[in-house]
């Protein structure tokens, strides 16, 4: 989870291979309406969201419920969405590994994140959106299941980092679903 330009879908794709992991990518359960949105420049507000969520967490639920651990990159922003993804694991969407959903904040300096996102060729998210998502986040509480990470060290040594804080054996597979989710 995070904002735009921290780099989860480069994370969790590499994250997803170290841990043997089904992949999604976040963005692809976006509506062509909310692709049009963002690509115009208005950010997504919580009608255009929560579709788009209950088709994450489905979709992760489907992937538990089969015993395979899944990452999909969504930044997540607020905790009430975190809270949906997160019924994934506890058997109302079809999950049945309570406890099994972990979110990996990526962080970072806004002067950071802008200069990733005015990079992107091609993405519908532009770099003034940047400052309604840093607004809109509420970043992990104590009591959720997941970890910041800092963006300044190279992705595999932010996987590393995830890895570790995921107590997982480096190079060892998965045994519960991890996530890392980008909302725009």
């Amino acid at each position: 989870m995070g904002v735009a330009g921290s780099g989860k879908t480069t994370v969790a794709a590499l994250l997803a291979g170290r841990l043997g992991a089904s992949f999604a990518e976040g963005d692809d359960f976006h509506s062509p309406a909310n692709v049009a949105k963002m690509a115009a420049g208005h950010p997504l507000d919580d009608d255009d969201r929560w579709p788009w969520l209950t088709g994450i967490r489905d979709w992760f639920a489907k992937e538990l419920a089969a015993g395979r651990s899944a990452v999909v990159p969504c930044s997540a922003l607020r905790r009430s969405y975190r809270d949906l993804l997160e019924t994934a694991g506890d058997g109302t969407a079809g999950g049945d590994v309570t406890g099994s959903v972990q979110f990996v904040h990526l962080t970072g300096s806004y002067a950071l994140l802008r200069e990733r996102i005015q990079g992107r060729a091609g993405h519908f998210m532009k770099p003034e959106m940047l400052d309604s998502q840093l607004a809109a986040l509420e970043p992990l509480g104590d009591d959720e299941p997941g970890f910041a990470v800092d963006i300044t060290p190279r992705p595999d040594q932010i996987v590393e980092e995830a890895l570790r804080l995921l107590g997982e054996p480096a190079g060892a597979p998965a045994t519960h679903a991890g996530t890392e989710h980008e909302d725009h």
